[in-house]
């Protein structure tokens, strides 16, 4: 559903969609079912691809910089292997 907000909306809405301040450009995807908190995270490729790197159970306030940095590694594997 999240995921469709993105392709189908021009400006998806912060609580949906949000940059991570202090990222190189990685951007996550909430999710909300029942009582668990999903996390996708995510960067763009060439302004128009959505480039999704992994996601997980949020289970505290403050995301895991274990995470953020993940998904920093494969956005940078993913932009080397692209030149």
């Amino acid at each position: 559903m999240v995921l469709n907000l993105l392709e189908d909306l021009d400006v998806v809405p912060s609580s949906y969609f949000k940059k991570l301040v202090g990222t190189e450009e990685i951007w996550e995807c909430r999710i909300q079912f029942g009582s668990n908190a999903y996390r996708i995270f995510c960067f763009f490729a060439d302004n128009s691809e959505v480039m999704l790197t992994h996601g997980f159970i949020k289970k505290s306030q403050k995301t895991p910089k274990s995470e953020i940095d993940r998904a920093e590694a494969y956005r940078r594997d993913f932009l080397n292997r692209r030149k």
